[in-house]
């Protein structure tokens, strides 16, 4: 049957397929619009599945926040080539999911693939459609959520880089000196909060090569043991967020900063996803 251009332009629209793709489905779907959807969805499983194997060192990651600053979303998307991650309909795309990820209340990524995209389409369905039409390996790789008295998110410009902090209190010094923080956390990659909250394997690995320095440096075992535990609270001091020199006024602690924008000011918990 002859397909009319309008149809052609309608069904690229809906979909953001090419206008030949788009055409060669209305022609396979007899002009029918969904069942041409469909053929086109169809053909981003099949490129999914053809790219399965592909690297995706490229992309976006982005952080907002909803209900009134109360809720902070972190999330990533990974593509092949940063051709496809400057253009413009992808930063949409990407952006997009995290409104998706806001609606349906999700906090991770398997829940958020099972989610609604829309009235038509699940999470999941949308991202092998976008497949389709881009005609590369697309996958979420971060999603993070956070839930505080105030929550605020940075995107480093170039948006490789991203991060939310929550807050204990909220108030427009509250967010100004949470911002810097955030900023911070994105420059500076803190590994936890504080020294309570660094993993066991990580205190011992650092011990265990605190101790063999020492050791090499011909101090003896006793000695040595004690230069370990002072060279972990450094380590502590240099990469848990609070404990760290504040990057604007190396004279104070995070903490310290924080504390002296408003007493009881204070980093709950953050989040930080970097592409590279």
């Amino acid at each position: 049957m002859s397909i009319t251009a309008s149809q052609v332009n309608e069904l690229r629209k809906k979909t953001g397929a090419g206008m030949m793709d788009c055409k060669k489905a209305l022609v396979e779907a007899d002009g029918d619009m969904e069942a041409a959807i469909d053929i086109l969805r169809k053909k981003g499983q099949k490129v999914a599945a053809k790219r399965g194997d592909n690297e995706t060192k490229e992309g976006l990651v982005i952080a907002k926040t909803v209900n009134e600053n109360k809720t902070g979303i972190i999330l990533s998307l990974a593509c092949e080539t940063d051709f496809v991650a400057k253009n413009e309909t992808y930063y949409e795309l990407v952006d997009s999911l995290v409104d998706a990820a806001a609606k349906n209340n999700v906090n991770t990524v398997d829940d958020l693939m099972g989610s609604q995209y829309d009235e038509k389409l699940t999470v999941s369905e949308k991202i092998t459609e976008q497949i389709g039409v881009i005609g590369e390996k697309l996958e979420i790789t971060n999603l993070g959520v956070i839930n505080a008295e105030s929550v605020v998110a940075y995107n480093h410009p170039g948006n490789q880089i991203a991060s939310l902090i929550g807050l204990t209190k909220g108030g427009d010094a509250a967010m100004d000196a949470g911002r810097q923080v955030a900023m911070q956390v994105a420059a500076m990659a803190p590994i936890a909060l504080n020294k309570d909250q660094v993993d066991q394997d990580t205190i011992n690995r650092e011990l265990e090569i605190g101790k063999d320095l020492a050791i090499q440096e011909g101090k003896p075992a006793d000695m040595a043991e004690k230069i370990s535990q002072g060279r972990l609270n450094k380590f502590f001091k240099e990469n848990t967020l609070l404990s760290q020199a504040f990057i604007k006024d190396n004279k104070k602690s995070v903490e310290q900063f924080l504390n002296d924008t408003e007493s009881g000011l204070s980093v709950q918990d953050f989040k930080r996803v970097a592409l590279k």
